[in-house]
């Protein structure tokens, strides 16, 4: 892991702030070197799904919120909840899409709604709204479980392109 580099131009104090507010949110902590690399990011967040059903055009999954996934707030970090959304409707993409065909995320829109605490379990819901012959577009629901709370609502728009022969 790379050392800090400080601008000689940056007030002493500035420094001490951001540095204070890094180490108040759980930032500054040494990342251990298994969970360094270019495949981890993808299996942290499928550890954090159970699938539940899978028909065409459809997919549930449970999300078990873990702290390694927390914000500030002990709530589900937005940036997790659009890594799963994106994991998750790709998923339900390629219960239509054939394989031969490569998806390219051309949107994701995130409306956050409530909060998921700690512990929670969430109800994820994917499902194919539209898909032609160049473009698939999926909406993803996040539920509490326990109480059925919408949370946040998704939609991924992905192009489909062909895969080149070369």
């Amino acid at each position: 892991m790379a050392a800090t580099v400080v601008s000689k131009e940056m007030p002493p104090e500035t420094v001490a702030k951001v540095t204070g507010f890094f180490m108040s949110v759980g930032g500054g902590s040494v990342v251990p070197e298994k969970y360094e690399g270019e495949r981890v990011h993808p299996d942290l967040i499928r550890s954090l799904l159970k699938v539940q059903h899978i028909h065409r055009g459809r997919l549930t999954c449970i999300l078990t919120v873990k702290p390694y996934v927390c914000n500030a707030y002990n709530t589900l970090h937005g940036g997790a909840v659009g890594s799963i959304a994106e994991i998750v409707a790709i998923a339900c993409a390629r219960t239509v899409v054939h394989k031969d065909k490569e998806l390219f995320l051309g949107e994701l829109s995130v409306s956050y709604l409530a909060a998921a605490v700690n512990q929670a379990e969430v109800m994820i819901d994917a499902s194919v709204v539209r898909s032609g012959r160049n473009l698939t577009v999926v909406a993803i629901e996040f539920k509490l479980k326990d109480k059925e709370i919408l949370t946040y609502l998704c939609r991924a728009t992905f192009y489909n392109m062909p895969v080149a022969n070369l």
